[in-house]
């Protein structure tokens, strides 16, 4: 199962939604897509209002600006994983803390 655990300045996602097969596994090609696409619209904006690092199975993203586009853009990330959590709960889950 892939989780996602987001907090106000940071975003962690990990795991496998073992959906299928690596490299055949939509689920983890749209949290990908969804993760990958936000984190290079930020950086093309403000190369300084985030941080991110990948290793083994985890992406962790630092929220270092909270301006109205990266929490826009933020926000929108985190609804479409939501969204994809709805369609595909026993694959991916998305927790957020106060």
């Amino acid at each position: 199962m892939i989780k996602v655990s987001v907090s106000k300045n940071k975003i962690e996602v990990t795991g496998h939604s073992e959906y299928d097969n690596i490299g055949k596994d939509i689920v983890c090609s749209a949290v990908s897509s969804i993760v990958t696409t936000t984190i290079n619209g930020i950086i093309s904006i403000d190369s300084d209002a985030i941080s991110y690092e990948y290793y083994r199975d985890i992406m962790e993203i630092n929220i270092l600006k909270h301006d109205e586009v990266t929490i826009k853009l933020i926000n929108n990330m985190i609804d479409l994983l939501k969204s994809l959590s709805k369609d595909y709960p026993k694959n991916i889950k998305v927790k957020e803390s106060v």
